[in-house]
């Protein structure tokens, strides 16, 4: 246990290399982007080589899980977006919460782009935008929900949407789909591990127990009081992570033969409440 904070978080799937050519070569066929981020790491969540491949296209970011992310921090970030002539919406795409917001914020966004179809006699043109994102940050989610239907696949884990779409969401726009995609390699530790922490990277290449850790060494540091409250424990000063998980599992009750701490129960059940908002409104990095 003690040996947790060598491993770092890497996550590359060949599929995503595709899904860069795939976001360059869309980039002539529509008017703006929608990039959508995790509200709780909107910096972590974001793509770094978008910037790049973007240029001037209008951009609008949708801080999605707006629910389970600190709403001061979020506005925090909304402020941030736009310092940098981004338009920035927070919504949480599963309920719908802030996606009315949706519209009006693209007919804002891409203002000049209305009148200058207006002006060439192309009144009531198609608006395209392409919706970007890295796994799991709900892309599948806001699109079924603007379009009203269950076209576009959803799933809690990482990487499932694959295929290229258009969907028509009314008021004369249009949402062109595109997979998941992180960038080749996590250069700051600290961005793969937020990644991991809130799903964005598949448990499955990371290692739970570690993870866990991880995550309660930021929490108490940040916000002990959120692990406190939550698992009914006295106190975690100066605890390291493997030692907070220990006593989560003891008071929980999760062992396994001869009295022995279950950690890896304990790990996935930690992760998915810290996930599903049950340690409260936490933000994880601020602007």
């Amino acid at each position: 246990m003690a040996d947790f904070q060598k491993q770092t978080v890497q996550w590359f799937p060949g599929h995503m290399a595709k899904t860069r050519r795939i976001i360059k070569e869309s980039l002539k066929l529509v008017d703006g982007v929608v990039e959508i981020v995790d509200a709780r790491i909107p910096f972590s969540s974001a793509n770094p080589e978008l910037d790049a491949m973007i240029q001037n296209k209008p951009r609008i970011i949708l801080l999605n899980k707006c629910d389970v992310a600190d709403s001061n921090a979020t506005g925090l970030w909304i402020d941030y977006f736009k310092s940098r002539n981004m338009y920035a919406v927070p919504v949480d795409c599963r309920t719908g919460k802030g996606l009315n917001s949706f519209i009006p914020t693209v007919q804002k966004a891409l203002s000049k782009t209305i009148e200058k179809n207006i002006s060439k006699g192309m009144h009531g043109k198609a608006l395209r935008l392409m919706v970007v994102g890295i796994p799991n940050t709900g892309k599948s989610s806001f699109i079924n929900r603007m379009a009203g239907n269950a076209k576009a696949r959803v799933a809690d884990k990482a990487g499932v949407t694959r295929h290229q779409q258009w969907f028509a969401v009314g008021n004369g726009i249009e949402l062109l789909d595109t997979p998941g995609v992180l960038w080749p390699k996590f250069d700051d530790p600290e961005v793969g591990d937020k990644l991991a922490f809130t799903g964005a990277v598949k448990d499955e290449v990371t290692d739970i127990e570690t993870l866990s850790c991880r995550l309660l060494e930021v929490l108490g540091k940040t916000r002990p009081q959120a692990i406190i409250q939550r698992y009914k424990l006295d106190s975690i000063d100066g605890l390291q992570g493997w030692e907070i998980l220990e006593l989560i599992g003891k008071k929980r009750g999760f062992l396994i033969k001869g009295g022995e701490i279950d950690y890896a129960r304990t790990a996935v059940m930690l992760c998915d409440e810290f996930r599903g908002g049950k340690l409260g409104k936490i933000t994880l990095e601020l602007p």
